[in-house]
């Protein structure tokens, strides 16, 4: 896809308006910050996607963090998630550098791209299903332009997105596959479907979900995507 398509979209996703709820929240945060992040101007409005233009690969998250991505304005950026996120990427070779810090810290994906279920940080990290439809059609349009090979799902949200996208595409699937850390599914218009544990705190402090087990996941995703070309 052209830079210019991809660079487009992000503009169409960040002016989004469709979320009175999620808008004045993502609003709100950016207006009271973190203690530790009193001297940040925050993003808060919705986040665009993060990404190379020509990905074979497309993470899918849940949404935004409200003193992560919120702040930054970057997918996976300032938070622990993030940090867990792209020191696996850059192990992986899909990214330039294992951290993020800031939308200007010169980091860049490589055949990979992230989305989110949700663009706007949402209460208690919890979207309503209404806000989920809203922002389904971003999902979409991203599928559309990306030569997507494999989806990742980080998580049972991003998980049910890629199935939802895929019913809606009018793909047969027939008994929906379930989500676990690990499992990966064939559509039958071609794409993979592999899912890993949320590189969320609740899931690394409780030991849930480890190094080993999320760079297993990349090098699993690695193999799909070298059978697929």
């Amino acid at each position: 896809m052209p830079k210019s398509q991809w660079n487009q979209l992000n503009q169409n996703i960040i002016g989004c308006t469709k979320c009175e709820r999620l808008l004045a929240h993502c609003q709100k945060i950016a207006g009271e910050k973190r203690k530790s992040f009193l001297d940040w101007e925050y993003w808060g409005k919705p986040v665009p996607n993060f990404g190379d233009p020509r990905a074979k690969l497309l993470i899918v998250g849940l949404a935004p963090a409200a003193h992560g991505a919120n702040r930054t304005g970057r997918m996976f950026t300032g938070d622990r998630s993030g940090d867990w996120l792209y020191r696996a990427l850059h192990k992986a070779g899909f990214a330039s550098q294992p951290a993020a810090e800031s939308i200007s810290d010169g980091l860049e994906l490589r055949n990979c791209a992230i989305t989110a279920t949700c663009h706007c940080a949402p209460p208690e990290n919890k979207p309503t299903r209404e806000e989920i439809e809203h922002c389904h059609v971003w999902l979409e349009q991203t599928v559309e332009q990306l030569p997507v090979k494999v989806f990742l799902a980080l998580g049972q949200i991003g998980w049910k997105s890629v199935l939802d996208f895929k019913k809606r595409q009018g793909e047969q699937i027939g008994k929906r596959p379930a989500f676990s850390h690990g499992a990966t599914f064939r559509f039958p218009g071609g794409h993979w479907l592999v899912g890993s544990y949320h590189p969320s705190q609740q899931n690394t402090f409780t030991g849930r979900l480890t190094e080993p087990m999320f760079d297993a996941v990349f090098e699993l995703v690695k193999a799909k995507l070298a059978a697929e070309t």
